[in-house]
């Protein structure tokens, strides 16, 4: 019958431990019931004298805890018959109670739930005025404390004045009308957490056991752990309860390091029974243990062949997956091995060929040969690591990057070796090249994003042609300094600035020149800037400087006339000498009055008042200023709500013929029925209306009135005199006003139009000589109104060719006494009677005016000397009256 070795050598191995085995078994089963013995009674004995232990504990802690509540028990009832108890009566009795012998820190009383007195005080000041209803730690304790009538101990609890510790809460309860006792408050007692455990022995080093201690706010094991750590109490603890005040707390106690080391000193023991044991097991476990040690030597053997086997597969798949070549070169024997990849990578055939250092040599790329070299020369020379990256040419004129690592080490047969493995990082290198091209493109047009955004950002906050700062830019600065000025004081002084004569030269010169006076004006300002200081262009001819002003509006008189005297010199454009002058307001504010639209407002009310008192000038806003711009806009908005409530009308002056002293015209003017100052002549509004832009619209409204008049009067069977009104240029634009006056079906010379000569009669518009022609074609007659107040020339009337000229007043006051003026009325004179043109004398005060006026040629005459103006009814009465008077 045929043998197996390997069979039979298991069988032999089995059969040489089976003795071994059965005496250890034996051997250990002796040991362990007699250790289980010996362990069950040395743990009984460490269980009852760590019980002793927790009991002195509890003892000492319950001692302590009931003395000094009873303290404090006596404490509550004297507050409850003196429940107005103050600071100093409540410091007496404490007095006892705080020293430093005993276990309390302070005492607190809180009537009502909050706390109003501590002792001391001092330390405790956080405390007082604490609402226990909005403490959410403590709130429940208390509520517990009150609902009960009884002492609850609290905590340990987080103290809001710092640091931890115990409450003792006690409820005081006072008299009441219904003997019942009614809840004042609480006292809470409030016993050092640490000096409770010192005085217990729960701290110290020389306590033999580890304490922990449930039920937080005395709350029994239905409370929270707050001494001790957790394992005590999964370690198999020996318990008591502890009663306190409302509740109970529970003990638990271990030996320090557990049961196991309490029960750890069984060695004399466990060495006899080990003793025995050996005696038993050591002659069959010496001869098992020969036949093992041969039996692991071979298994051991066995494995690292196999985990050989795995590292080689695992290392070749690598190699295979990474597509990098291994090679191993003996510096000493100068012998190179590559394999299969590293022939591939380098060019050469996979023919398992012997290599030579000149073969990796001729392969590299003269760029890179000499650093190639002395980085691997370097790491024989330091036998450190080797790490380099090169370019090698290949034969077919292709070229490839190369990265090597490797590292010098000493073989067994003690030559110097140096391993290594290298790669194709062809591709990587490509990739990386083109990265940080990329990376470089795009650094590049990030920074031309940043600086387009700053141009951006300049040119929006800055003038394109001045390169001042803008409107936008004024307003940020003036809401920073408003702010600065707000929070540290100081102030800030506004000069709003104006170009005299700067459409003058715009527009004779060109825009060229308009922008050359820009540049110049905002360069002569800058120059006169202080530190701090800035002029912004706010539009057109406008600018705004801004000065600090923190010792108030000294020297802004002095800066804007400096201003005002450099701008007005004269400028140089291509030969031309350009003068511009140049009207300044200011305003300033300091601290938080600072506004900016106040300010910009203030200032340009200046501006306009330095405009209106002759230009090239500064003035400052003051609050005489204010008033009368006030009392402007209430008369503006007065106005406004005139037209809008019918309150201006037409009242009528007749105007009579110089010979017969005949009525042959009445003159409709502008009256405004004021509802409390009765009725207002032209003079009282009609500055206001132009500066609102209304006066066309009263132009119009008396226009109207007269024109109803009109239809009136022939309703009722009257034909009145020729009727003339004042139309303004607004007016004159209208395309509506040709329509108007075609549906009145006009009789000729029933109806005439007055211009005033300083507007019309240089009007060089096409569109308002069209009209002109429209309304003559009409039956309108066209008067010129004011003559010799303004700057007509004799072609302008021979193009307008007017029906009338209305010679101004102040050429016909003073003709009684001057021949001067009466020579010059009579030159106007001539001039009308050359050109077929009627002369009215307006103005005619007295009989004598009228005498002189007749005698000069003139052919109509109006003034007070025959009658005022008049409303309509008045001059119906006046008409009928002269009708009369002439009939008899």
């Amino acid at each position: 019958m045929a043998v197996n070795p390997g069979a039979l050598f298991q069988r032999l191995r089995r059969a040489s431990n089976r003795p071994a085995a059965i005496a250890t078994v034996v051997a250990i089963l002796f040991c362990l019931i007699a250790d289980n013995q010996n362990r069950q009674l040395t743990l009984e004995r460490a269980r009852g004298e760590t019980l002793a232990q927790l009991n002195l504990i509890q003892d000492r802690l319950e001692g302590d805890i009931r003395g000094e509540v009873q303290l404090v028990r006596g404490l509550a009832a004297d507050i409850a018959t003196e429940p107005d108890i103050d600071q100093d009566r409540f410091d007496r009795l404490c007095a006892q109670m705080l020293r430093s012998d005993r276990l309390l820190h302070n005492i607190a009383i809180a009537p009502d739930l909050v706390v109003a007195l501590e002792c001391p005080r001092l330390g405790n000041e956080a405390a007082i005025g604490l609402d226990y209803r909005k403490n959410e730690r403590q709130r429940e304790a208390v509520i517990r404390a009150r609902d009960s009538g009884s002492i609850v101990l609290a905590g340990p609890v987080d103290l809001v004045q710092g640091g931890r510790a115990f409450i003792a809460r006690l409820p005081v309860f006072v008299d009441s009308p219904d003997k019942t006792g009614r809840f004042w408050g609480l006292v809470s007692a409030v016993i050092d957490l640490d000096a409770l455990y010192r005085d217990a022995g729960l701290i110290g080093k020389s306590l033999p056991i580890d304490v922990a201690i449930l039920g937080r706010d005395d709350l029994g094991i239905g409370g929270f752990r707050f001494f001790g750590d957790a394992g005590v109490s999964a370690g198999d603890p020996v318990t008591t309860i502890l009663p306190v005040p409302s509740g109970e707390w529970k003990l638990e106690a271990i030996p320090k390091g557990g049961w196991d080391k309490a029960v750890a000193g069984r060695w004399v023991a466990r060495l006899i029974i080990l003793l025995g044991g050996l005696l038993i097991i050591g002659p069959a476990w010496l001869a098992g243990r020969l036949v093992t040690e041969r039996r692991l030597n071979f298994d051991r053997l066995s494995e690292r062949e196999r985990e050989l086997q795995r590292l080689s597969r695992r290392l070749e798949l690598a190699l295979d997956a990474s597509q990098v070549g291994v090679w191993d070169f003996n510096i000493d024997k100068q012998e190179l091995v590559w394999d299969d990849r590293m022939n591939e990578l380098f060019g050469y055939p996979s023919d398992g060929g012997r290599r030579e250092y000149h073969d990796w040599r001729v392969r590299l790329d003269e760029s890179d040969a000499a650093r190639a070299i002395e980085d691997f020369e370097n790491a024989i020379r330091t036998r450190g690591h080797y790490n380099s990256q090169f370019r090698i040419a290949l034969g077919d004129g292709s070229t490839r990057v190369i990265r090597s690592m490797g590292r010098v080490y000493i073989a067994a047969d003690r030559s110097m070796q140096i391993v290594g493995v290298s790669w194709d990082i062809t591709a990587d290198v490509a990739l990386t090249e083109d990265l940080t091209r990329s990376k470089a493109l795009t650094e590049a047009r990030n920074a031309e994003l940043e600086a387009a955004k700053a141009r951006i950002e300049f040119n929006s906050l800055h003038d394109f042609l001045t390169r001042l700062p803008n409107r936008m830019y004024l307003e940020r600065a003036l809401e920073e300094r408003a702010v600065h000025c707000a929070a540290k004081g100081g102030g800030v002084a506004l000069l709003q600035v104006d170009l005299d004569g700067f459409k003058r030269i715009n527009d004779t010169l060109g825009h060229p020149a308009g922008d050359a006076m820009l540049i110049h004006t905002a360069k002569t300002i800058s120059r006169h800037l202080r530190q701090g200081d800035f002029v912004a262009r706010t539009g057109g001819d406008e600018f705004v400087v801004v000065c600090n002003a923190d010792h108030g509006m000294i020297g802004m008189d002095e800066l804007a006339r400096r201003i005002i005297e450099d701008v007005s010199k004269p400028t140089d454009f291509e030969g031309h000498e350009c003068r511009l002058g140049m009207s300044i307001g200011i305003a300033g504010a300091s601290g938080r009055e600072v506004d900016r639209q106040r300010l910009l407002v203030n200032a340009d009310l200046a501006l306009y008042r330095a405009k209106s008192l002759g230009r090239n000038r500064f003035e400052f806003y003051t609050a005489a200023l204010q008033a009368e711009v006030s009392k402007a806009k209430r008369l503006a908005d007065s106005i406004i709500g005139g037209l809008e409530r019918g309150e201006f009308i037409p009242y009528f002056q007749p105007q009579v013929d110089a010979q017969t002293f005949e009525i042959v015209g009445v003159e409709a003017l502008a009256r405004w029925r004021h509802p409390t100052r009765g009725v207002l002549p032209p003079s009282e509004f009609i500055s206001t209306a132009e500066e609102i832009a209304v006066i066309g619209a009263i132009d119009q409204v008396v226009l109207e009135g007269a024109l109803a008049q009109i239809r009136n009067w022939r309703a009722a069977g009257l034909r009145p005199p020729r009727l003339s009104v004042n139309v303004s240029l607004r007016r004159m634009h209208e395309e509506a006003l040709i329509e108007t006056m075609s549906q009145l079906n006009i009789e000729p010379g029933e109806l005439s139009f007055e211009l005033v000569e300083s507007i019309y009669l240089d009007e060089r518009d096409e569109r308002f000589s069209r009209t002109v022609q429209r309304l003559k074609a009409l039956g309108v007659d066209i008067e010129i109104d004011d003559f010799g107040s303004g700057y007509a020339s004799i072609v302008s009337l021979t193009k307008i060719m007017p029906r009338r000229l209305k010679i101004d007043r102040q050429l016909i006051t003073p003709i009684v006494h001057s021949p001067a003026q009466r020579r010059l009325v009579g030159s106007i004179v001539d001039i009308g009677r050359s050109l077929d043109i009627e002369i009215v004398a307006e103005g005619v005060e007295t009989m004598a005016h009228a005498r002189v006026a007749r005698g000069l040629g003139c052919d109509i005459l109006q003034g007070y000397a025959f009658a005022r103006p008049m409303a309509a009814e008045e001059l119906e009465t006046f008409l009928l009256a002269r009708t009369r008077s002439a009939a008899s």
